[in-house]
């Protein structure tokens, strides 16, 4: 017989305890181990996971993280990066494949050369950069998802919206079109063009934001610049036409799309970088900030495409209303959204849109916009709610 079959080995649930007994010692060690950042980091990460649980359940808090301290780190983040003359955003993503190539150089090399303390710090700092995204996602838009909603702060009622309802709200849009049509050059595709330079335009918005904000106290007080994207062609294959990046405060403006867009696309993104978290909440805001323009091209970009948004919802609510209203349109409204179409063709069906547009629609979904990509065109109820109230201050 083997000695060693003699010797009794200790129960599972036994060890285990001494394990257990042991783990406060070695997390305690392993803190003490770790740089500061770290423990910064990760405390900063934990406070914000705590706000962030909290503003689901309390629209008051939410709507006070929007105003005020998310209002003050989206107005840093935005001034720090409008000192770069270049998104920093769109640099990281075409350098991204360079960095993950280099992260994964570095894991190789340190677990082969066996460092635990190397091995340590470069953990916590991989870490250390994934709990400063995520705080600053809290601390820029998160709150924004979960706090009171636009029509509430705007006192207007939304119900069910009819087809008669989306057709005189199409016409009063198409009227507002019709009014500045004089003031609009286009060329002989059909497009309308910016009659001045997209720095001027930024000029423009950042003064009709100005209004807005005088009017409305959710929107934050802020003068930024639009950063224009260099690689904007391609970016178009992923339908994705602007985008704010929360974790650089920047407004990101595709320049590729044609120039009726441009001024209501940047409103968007401008909306989201002065805390309107929401898709269709952001394209309304776009909307009333494109009104507040004294720049005829401007308010022509912002009532064209919230007239796109109705006209579209008018199709799928009633096909044969939609075709009788198109037949009142202008020549030159028609022109514009046959140029928009064939320009669009290029880039309508691609697997590039369709990844980027599952992404999207996964984000949305996740921050509680159950209708995730289509959450966009909900600004039509939005419209719709305003427009009634017009009528309804007219009587």
């Amino acid at each position: 017989m083997n000695n060693n079959d003699t010797i009794k080995k200790e129960p599972a649930p036994a060890r285990f305890k001494k394990w257990l007994a042991l783990l406060p010692g070695r997390i305690k060690k392993w803190v003490i181990a770790t740089p500061l950042y770290f423990k910064i980091a990760v405390c900063l990460a934990v406070l914000c996971a705590l706000i962030h649980i909290l503003c689901n359940f309390f629209p008051v808090l939410a709507d006070f993280m929007v105003k005020y301290p998310n209002a003050a780190v989206r107005w840093t983040l935005a001034h720090i990066t409008s000192l770069l003359p270049f998104s920093l955003a769109e640099m990281v993503i075409i350098l991204l494949p360079l960095i993950l190539i280099l992260l994964l150089s570095l894991t190789v090399y340190l677990s082969r050369k066996e460092d635990e303390r190397a091995y340590t710090k470069y953990l916590c700092f991989l870490l250390s950069v994934l709990c400063i995204i995520y705080s600053l996602f809290v601390l820029t838009l998160a709150p924004g998802y979960k706090g009171s909603s636009l029509a509430s702060k705007l006192n207007l009622k939304q119900k069910q919206v009819s087809a008669k309802e989306l057709y005189d709200t199409s016409t009063w849009l198409s009227e507002q079109v019709s009014m500045r049509l004089d003031d609009i050059a286009y060329d002989d595709e059909g497009f309308s063009h910016l009659p001045y330079s997209l720095d001027l335009m930024c000029d423009k918005l950042n003064d009709a934001y100005a209004k807005l904000a005088d009017k409305y106290d959710f929107v934050s007080k802020l003068r930024s610049n639009i950063k224009y994207v260099i690689l904007s062609k391609p970016m178009t294959y992923t339908h994705i036409s602007g985008v704010y990046t929360f974790y650089t405060g920047e407004a990101n403006l595709n320049v590729n799309f044609p120039d009726y867009t441009l001024p209501y696309t940047a409103a968007h993104e401008l909306a989201h970088q002065r805390g309107t978290a929401p898709e269709n909440e952001a394209n309304f805001v776009a909307f009333l900030a494109c009104m507040e323009s004294d720049d005829p091209y401007i308010e022509y970009s912002g009532y064209i495409n919230m007239l796109e948004y109705c006209m579209n919802a008018l199709y799928e609510a009633d096909s044969d209303m939609y075709y009788e209203f198109y037949g009142t349109l202008e020549r030159e409204v028609v022109g514009e959204f046959y140029a928009y179409s064939g320009f669009y063709d290029e880039y309508r069906e691609n697997v590039v849109a369709d990844v980027s547009g599952t992404i999207n629609d996964t984000y949305l979904q996740s921050q509680g916009q159950t209708a995730g990509s289509r959450s966009y065109g909900l600004v039509v109820d939005l419209a719709v709610a305003y427009y009634r109230s017009l009528n309804s201050n007219i009587a």
